[in-house]
């Protein structure tokens, strides 16, 4: 159970050295998508909000982060609700 704790970990600080490169919301998007698609269990909003929590991440960056995916996911809900989505 240590070693599968340490993984995570080790994968957690991983994806806030990927986070802190993000240059742009497109890069953060990216690696939000990469993060689904790799890491189905591990979300990227997960993974903000538990740095949040043991101090490896500034509020001021989670704030960053989280506005710019909560943006994004509005605008796929918008579009949905305005039948422009993809099914």
């Amino acid at each position: 159970m240590a070693s599968l704790t340490a993984m995570a970990a080790g994968r957690n600080e991983r994806v806030i050295a990927d986070l802190r490169a993000c240059s742009d919301p497109a890069d953060l998007l990216a690696l939000d998508e990469r993060m689904a698609l790799n890491h189905r269990d591990e979300s990227l909003h997960r993974v903000i909000c538990d740095g949040l929590r043991d101090r490896s991440i500034a509020p001021v960056e989670a704030a960053s982060w989280l506005t710019a995916l909560m943006d994004h996911r509005n605008r796929q809900l918008t579009a949905c609700l305005n039948m422009a989505c993809q099914v």
